[in-house]
């Protein structure tokens, strides 16, 4: 049977059927904050169709607290008698966190260190490549969540400067053919994607240093939807593991609702 793993963005919402780490269905959807648990349920039996037969429970982290409390609700109004687990402090995640203030630290980053110090090796760095925000999340050696960065996103990155630039507008985020552009169009894109790569190579470089490590005793972890986009002009990646959050959900799901 599998777990139905949701990871809810701010501007997307990732969906998938993971059975034993291998994710056999995904979906991506937008994040909604005015849809409600009925739309959620219709929503998700439209996508899962005879799928939803396999579904022993469902796992969901969420950075959006209104979509949150629609899903709670969906699971107690349609869902009754599937067990689900909610990502939240408190709960069982066998990872140890060591910041200042645990509580504080985003659920979905919790699951991609806990994923990453599972399924992969530690010490470890996740870099999640979110519209809205780019996380970097930091495993030690001893697989221990130690703190990590957050940087701004490439879609949120790319529409300020299309709202406060006067003569700069909207372009898709795609790669430039040079890095030294000829055009507006291709400047932004550059400044966006290679600028991108840049920041990702000088963070983990830095990292690296203060993890005391060598660098190629680190795995390095590309995740997130928009991760394809840069993820090959990174010289720090190791490895690019797109479903590592749903994999993570399941991971938690396992340790608490069959116990």
């Amino acid at each position: 049977m599998s777990v139905l793993a949701a990871d809810i963005g701010n501007s997307h919402t990732t969906l998938g059927l993971v059975r034993g780490g291998e994710v056999t269905h995904h979906w991506s959807v937008s994040t909604d904050a005015r849809r409600t648990a009925d739309e959620w349920w219709v929503l998700l039996r439209g996508l899962l169709g005879r799928a939803a037969e396999e579904v022993d429970g469902f796992a969901v982290c969420a950075t959006v607290p209104a979509v949150l409390q629609q899903w709670r609700l969906m699971g107690e109004r349609h869902a009754g008698g599937l067990p689900h687990v909610v990502v939240e402090p408190g709960l069982r995640t066998g990872l140890s966190v060591l910041t200042d203030n645990p509580r504080e630290v985003g659920s979905d980053r919790i699951v991609n260190a806990l994923a990453a110090a599972t399924l992969h090796s530690s010490p470890a760095i996740v870099v999640d490549f979110g519209g809205t925000a780019t996380t970097f999340d930091v495993v030690n050696a001893r697989g221990q969540y130690v703190g990590g960065a957050i940087a701004p996103g490439l879609e949120i990155s790319l529409d300020a400067l299309g709202r406060r630039g006067a003569q700069l507008r909207h372009v898709e985020l795609a790669r430039p053919r040079t890095a030294i552009a000829k055009n507006t169009v291709e400047a932004l894109q550059s400044g966006m994607v290679f600028g991108m790569a840049a920041q990702v190579d000088g963070l983990v470089e830095r990292m690296i240093d203060e993890l005391g490590v060598a660098e190629d005793e680190v795995a390095v972890i590309a995740t997130g939807y928009l991760a394809p986009l840069v993820y090959s002009e990174c010289r720090a990646f190791t490895v690019h593991a797109p479903w590592l959050t749903l994999q993570g959900l399941e991971l938690v799901f396992r340790r608490n609702a069959e116990r």
